[in-house]
């Protein structure tokens, strides 16, 4: 019962709300099935599935409000999730920042679900597994790989007459390929709405180029390089474009606590802060990269420049900082995209006469929030280029640096490549700052 459709969903919550005693319900359902398989030192270790599906109910007197959870969707059971809801809303304290429950909003139609990313089965993750296991024994080196893919739902109903409704798939896969002495290592990484478009064994085969590639690191000075960032070097659960990116949020500028405040109050929306070439964007209809249509508030999610030729055109509103500030509440989009060119990495290399080559950075930690500076370190495939070529692997690193600075210090953008729901492009940086050597490879 994980996946339902519109009607279906639907139904459960207009039943909720028919229980409701309070001013105002919300109900919301989120369902979700899910199909793994990992993989390690070129065996798999784990596979399996599961599914859940869970009804949220809030309910609200005047300003105070209270949730319950259940899983289970009999009559009996829903009314007493509402019942709960509302005797933990007659105990709540008032919310000093209490907003009315949206009315009915109008969404796009979200282009986020693929029939077969829904349809696979075990016997497909093996497959995956097989292949990219095959290719690194082939050439005498270790794989440990995961792959996972899901389908969800997102169901919201109202008291107030907001309905809404959207159905996704996704698919991750990484791979982690190793030497069989540990010193070499390369990584890849894609995810995809559309199981069609996944090459394993391609992605697989990069990551073995990079292990081989890798053995020999020799140490270098830490200090400022031009760097080529891969697009995993940049987005991550903890990357650098998505802190920058969750970093837009106005009450927080506002209230002095971020690299977009401004000395007496306010913020620095419609000041350029970056490059003129760095521009980024939400779409929920990009065709390689779809998105949600509604974010958790209900509010509807559309095209939306955030920074345009270097200027910051947009930040994040919540509800009630736009209505404090007399300003449009803004959704937030659950991904970004950063316009780029055509270079492929390689062109990057090519027109590099010193510089080093990062696959990925993780470990990243805050410094200093208010002018976004960062830690962390990089792994997985490091190299020293000259003359237009990678002349050897080098030492992985730590970093000191603030995407602010870094996005000022572009050389180049190459084409965006789509990672954890984004499209971002690797980049290349001047004067990008590394501080230490560190022995993990």
């Amino acid at each position: 019962m994980a996946l339902l459709s519109r009607d279906e969903a639907q139904a459960i919550l207009t039943k909720v709300l028919s229980f409701s005693k309070a001013d105002e319900c919300e109900a919301a359902l989120n369902g979700r099935t899910r199909g793994n398989i990992r993989y390690a030192r070129n065996a798999v270790s784990t596979a399996g599935g599961s599914d859940n599906i869970s009804l949220v109910v809030q309910s609200r007197f005047g300003k105070r409000s209270g949730v319950a959870t259940c899983n289970q969707f009999d009559d009996e059971t829903l009314r007493r999730c509402v019942q709960r809801a509302e005797e933990i809303a007659r105990l709540a304290p008032e919310d000093p920042e209490y907003l009315p429950l949206l009315g009915p909003q109008q969404y796009l139609s979200p282009t986020t679900f693929a029939p077969a990313t829904a349809a696979i089965s075990p016997d497909v993750r093996a497959r995956v597994a097989a292949d990219s296991i095959a290719h690194c024994e082939g050439r005498k080196l270790s794989a440990a790989g995961y792959l996972e893919d899901g389908t969800r739902f997102t169901a919201m109903r109202n008291s107030k007459g907001l309905e809404a409704f959207q159905q996704s798939t996704t698919l991750d896969f990484s791979v982690t390929v190793r030497t069989p002495d540990g010193t070499g290592s390369g990584y890849a990484v894609a995810d995809y709405t559309d199981v069609a478009q996944l090459d394993a064994k391609a992605l697989t085969k990069v990551a073995a180029d990079k292990a081989a590639g890798s053995i020999g690191a020799k140490a270098i000075e830490p200090g400022k390089y031009t760097v080529i960032l891969e697009p995993a070097a940049l987005v991550s659960d903890e990357g650098m474009f998505n802190r920058l990116m969750y970093a837009l949020d106005a009450r927080e500028a506002d209230e002095g606590r971020s690299f977009l405040s401004k000395k007496g109050g306010g913020n620095q929306l419609g000041q350029r802060l970056f490059d003129e070439r760095v521009t980024i964007y939400s779409d929920p209809l990009n065709a390689q990269a779809p998105g949600d249509v509604f974010d958790g508030d209900g509010l509807p999610v559309k095209r939306m420049a955030w920074i345009e030729k270097g200027v910051v055109k947009n930040m994040y509103y919540s509800r009630f900082w736009a209505e404090k500030n007399k300003k449009a509440a803004t959704a937030f989009p659950s991904g970004f995209i950063m316009e780029g060119g055509t270079q492929s990495v390689q062109d990057m290399i090519k027109s590099t006469a010193r510089g080093i080559l990062v696959t990925r950075l993780w470990y990243i930690r805050d410094v200093d929030p208010q002018s976004l500076l960062l830690t962390g370190l990089t792994r997985d495939g490091t190299f020293y280029i000259e003359n237009g070529k990678i002349k050897h692997p080098i030492k992985n690193m730590r970093f000191n640096e603030s995407p602010i600075i870094m996005l000022n210090n572009v050389e180049a953008i190459g084409k965006p490549q789509r990672l954890g729901g984004n499209l971002v492009p690797p980049l290349k940086i001047r004067d990008f700052t590394f501080t230490s050597l560190s022995d993990a490879v």
